[in-house]
């Protein structure tokens, strides 16, 4: 049986990783659908065409027009990766004005699994906001990887963060996707 996973992503450099963690969680037996903060899909608007084919379904970065059919099929889990400070923090605010945020809020409503892995710097990790919303997001039954064995923020700067834990991430929406199967 094949599982669905949607795939959202804000813009951080890991999103330019987002073809090969897509070829990896097909090669684990998910369906992905690709959703992305506009800002991801600017960056990545080269690729949105290959992407669309990789996984097979639409990639979103819009929301849909009142009357439109749903093009994903529904999820059996939900990995928001790399998720930024703004993204983490509207998705606790419950501030949808972008889709993947919108799809995420409403993931924790459904009860659809949630994995999420937190992408940002130090200076921003040290505002008061951020430790709040994490809490809020655990608190609604988000698993968030971030801190030892998931992301661990670096210094500001330009700088791509060394490493990103995509292959945890992965790991740990397929536990969360085999209890829903």
């Amino acid at each position: 049986m094949t599982r669905t996973l949607y795939l959202l992503c804000s813009a951080a450099p890991p999103v330019f990783d987002v073809a090969h963690v897509i070829e990896d969680a097909q090669s684990r037996g998910w369906n992905v659908c690709l959703g992305l903060t506009p800002a991801a899909a600017q960056w990545v608007s080269g690729s949105l065409d290959g992407l669309a084919a990789l996984t097979g379904n639409p990639v979103r970065w819009q929301y849909k027009l009142p009357g439109e059919p749903d093009v994903w099929p529904p999820a059996d889990a939900l990995l928001f990766a790399p998720a930024t400070f703004n993204s983490v923090n509207a998705w606790a605010l419950g501030l949808t004005d972008r889709v993947v945020v919108g799809i995420a809020a409403e993931a924790l409503g459904k009860g659809t699994p949630v994995v999420a892995v937190p992408c940002l710097n130090a200076a921003l990790a040290a505002h008061p906001q951020f430790e709040q919303s994490l809490t809020v997001l655990r608190g609604a039954g988000a698993e968030l990887l971030y801190g030892e064995g998931g992301f661990v923020p670096g210094p500001a700067g330009p700088d791509a963060p060394p490493h990103f834990p995509w292959q945890a991430a992965l790991d740990a929406v397929d536990r969360t996707g085999t209890d829903q199967v």
